[in-house]
């Protein structure tokens, strides 16, 4: 063999004696086959054997893996974004004349996504009330293939009752997909709850860091994983094998992350209530949040995302109060180590109901900094705004 042939052969080592801890790294366009007949056959290869890097190395399969058995599914599909996974299960499952059902709190380009891409072909979509429960039944009609679930709402923490729902679609055979960013599987499980599909923005918890961008939607029912992979491989969608061992990575550590920033938020969240300038706080562990009792029954847990609904009044001074801030940083995404907190204003997206506070909401996620650095950045704006309150002190 000449030396311009050696070079770009890779040369044979052994891997006896050779354990890690850490998953690998494969990165690969072209697969190659041991024969021709091989090749001519790698079609019945299944969905979890190899034929072209674009579908999936075994860094991939390795994620794929460790969420389906975190879901207790049966397969999972690794996508490019949480946006996307939405998308394939609905380019999956409707064709036109068909309709899905969403609710008002959906994060907003799934909105996006149904007015401006599904309707334009055909398929129509209803905007409902995610507190609605069982009554979503009295909007399934022949027609409606899908439910979207988003429990909470990122925003507004409203939780969703997911068994009734579950039900009223069983009833009238529209199957049920679950966006479960705001939990992750170490809090829910959409699955074990009756959806079919648990679809999840892995650049957020999962991820951890701020640094990737990834989704998730695992299933029960492997023809219906044969369903998303070939809408996947048909629009030509894969998924990099570094931010798959980032995830992977990041999933190790979900539980201390989880667990830390759950404590903090549900600690924050209590002690907001009453400061200067809140009209409401939206967190899970206060019974006037919506939906409480459903997180009561059906979560093991709260995540480091919460909500802070502002007085009207204190409008003039938000801005200059967030750019005082020395530890939270201004930005949208979640789930990171860094505290992030933005305004938020929820009243135009809203369809099916109203939203009836005039303030801006204010969105924290919790990261990993000293909570009493944190608490004191939040001390120090909430008492912003109290000249802004008659008869309030900070």
């Amino acid at each position: 063999m000449k030396d311009l042939t050696r070079v770009v052969h890779l040369p044979d080592v052994s891997h006896e004696g050779f354990a890690a801890l850490t998953a690998p790294t494969y990165r690969a366009s072209t697969i190659v086959f041991d024969d021709a007949y091989a090749y001519a056959n790698r079609k019945h290869r299944g969905p979890d054997g190899y034929t072209y890097g674009l579908h999936g190395t075994p860094t991939t399969k390795t994620l794929e893996a460790y969420l389906t058995e975190l879901h207790r599914g049966e397969r999972t599909v690794i996508v490019p974004s949480g946006q996307a996974g939405a998308t394939i299960v609905f380019l999956t499952v409707l064709l036109p004349g068909d309709k899905v059902l969403i609710p008002d709190t959906a994060y907003p380009p799934v909105r996006g996504f149904c007015v401006n891409y599904l309707q334009p072909r055909g398929i129509d979509h209803v905007v409902y009330d995610p507190l609605i429960g069982s009554g979503v039944g009295d909007l399934i009609d022949a027609r409606t293939k899908l439910v979207w679930v988003e429990s909470p709402g990122s925003t507004t923490m409203e939780f969703q009752d997911l068994p009734a729902i579950v039900a009223a679609a069983r009833a009238k055979g529209a199957l049920v997909g679950c966006d479960n960013t705001w939990a992750t599987p170490l809090l829910f499980k959409p699955l074990e709850h009756g959806a079919d599909f648990a679809m999840e923005a892995l650049t957020k918890y999962v991820g951890g860091h701020s640094d990737l961008l990834l989704g998730s939607i695992t299933v029960r029912d492997v023809a219906m994983h044969r369903r998303l992979k070939d809408t996947t491989r048909m629009i030509g969608i894969g998924v990099s094998p570094d931010e798959c061992q980032l995830a992977i990575r990041g999933i190790q550590t979900l539980g201390v992350r989880l667990d830390h920033v759950g404590r903090v938020a549900s600690d924050f969240a209590q002690r907001i209530v009453g400061l200067p300038g809140v009209e409401r706080v939206l967190h899970p562990v206060l019974p006037t949040c919506p939906g409480h009792e459903l997180w009561r029954r059906d979560f093991a847990g709260a995540s480091g995302l919460f909500s802070v609904v502002l007085k009207p009044n204190v409008g003039p001074r938000l801005d200059a109060a967030l750019s005082a801030l020395k530890t939270f940083t201004i930005g949208a995404s979640w789930g990171g180590v860094r505290s992030l907190i933005v305004p938020m204003d929820i009243r135009p997206d809203r369809v099916a109901t109203t939203w009836r506070e005039e303030g801006s909401i204010l969105r924290i996620s919790i990261g990993l900094e000293d909570p009493r650095d944190l608490w004191d950045d939040l001390e120090q704006m909430f008492g912003a705004f109290a000249a802004a309150v008659p008869g309030e002190v900070a």
